[in-house]
């Protein structure tokens, strides 16, 4: 799932391949940008803020993207070409002279901007536990903000914390022992702060970690509750639930937990 954890490595990926280099050919292939070229630029850096993926170039440009849940990328190698099959979804391409090619595919946003405007597009995002930045109490004050928001939903709300996506917000309510509907009035925020947090980087930088929330990486059993539904809980044996989607979520995301181990304090 696309969320700043899978960013995250997208970025380091990304970095590895292009970073100090210059771009042979630097094409954006969306209505808004489909005569800029970047054709020369030297890439500067990689970096991310919650799911959202900024390349710096030098001369102060800054190309923005965001997957959301259809977008990816692909690097193929020096000599290498991306099938032509999938040449109509690349919406950035950016060659390396005799070296590799990144190919943005399907990317819902493509932006170039100023990089010291680069907070028009994520300046009103919460606290990255990913950044250099990230500061514990600013994320436990905007969570507490709205005591009467459920916690799934607030976890979701990157204007509180940036990187956190349904995955997460989902298995984070479990490994607390919180029913998804929990108001934030009745949240340990700290702790739940503090353990998203350590997730997180954990899953953004152990090899092999990736969003295994459970610790084994057998099939099936990576997450606690997140695609179990119907299934026995991991920990009780209690069959997880699922709600189709989160309500006025215009993600229509849908959420888990087992009711035995989150307890809600009214009947599910």
């Amino acid at each position: 799932m696309p969320e700043g954890d899978s960013v995250f490595r997208l970025a380091a990926r990304l970095r590895k391949s292009l970073d100090g280099r210059t771009l042979k050919r630097g094409d954006l292939r969306v209505p808004a940008h489909a005569t800029t070229t970047l054709d020369g630029m030297r890439v500067t850096e990689h970096v991310t803020h919650g799911k959202h993926l900024l390349t710096r170039f030098d001369g102060g440009l800054t190309l923005h993207t965001h997957l959301l849940m259809q977008g990816s990328w692909t690097v193929t190698a020096a000599g290498r070409a991306l099938p032509r099959r999938l040449l109509p979804d690349a919406r950035v391409i950016l060659e390396v002279a005799d070296g590799p090619t990144a190919y943005g595919l399907d990317l819902p946003v493509v932006d170039l901007l100023p990089t010291a405007a680069e907070g028009d597009v994520v300046g009103y995002l919460g606290p990255d536990p990913l950044r250099h930045d990230w500061s514990a109490d600013d994320a436990v004050r905007r969570l507490g903000r709205d005591p009467a928001a459920r916690v799934a939903a607030a976890l979701l709300d990157q204007r509180n914390v940036a990187g956190f996506g349904n995955l997460w917000a989902n298995e984070l309510c479990f490994l607390r022992g919180l029913h998804p509907d929990t108001v934030m009035a009745d949240v340990d925020v700290p702790a739940l702060v503090a353990l998203g947090a350590r997730c997180l980087r954990f899953s953004a930088t152990r090899p092999g970690a990736h969003q295994v929330t459970t610790g084994t990486l057998r099939r099936g059993e990576q997450h606690w509750v997140v695609g179990r539904a119907g299934r026995p809980c991991l920990r009780c044996g209690t069959a997880v639930r699922v709600r189709a989607e989160v309500p006025g979520d215009p993600g229509r995301r849908r959420t888990w937990w087992c009711p035995r181990c989150q307890p809600s304090r009214s009947s599910d």
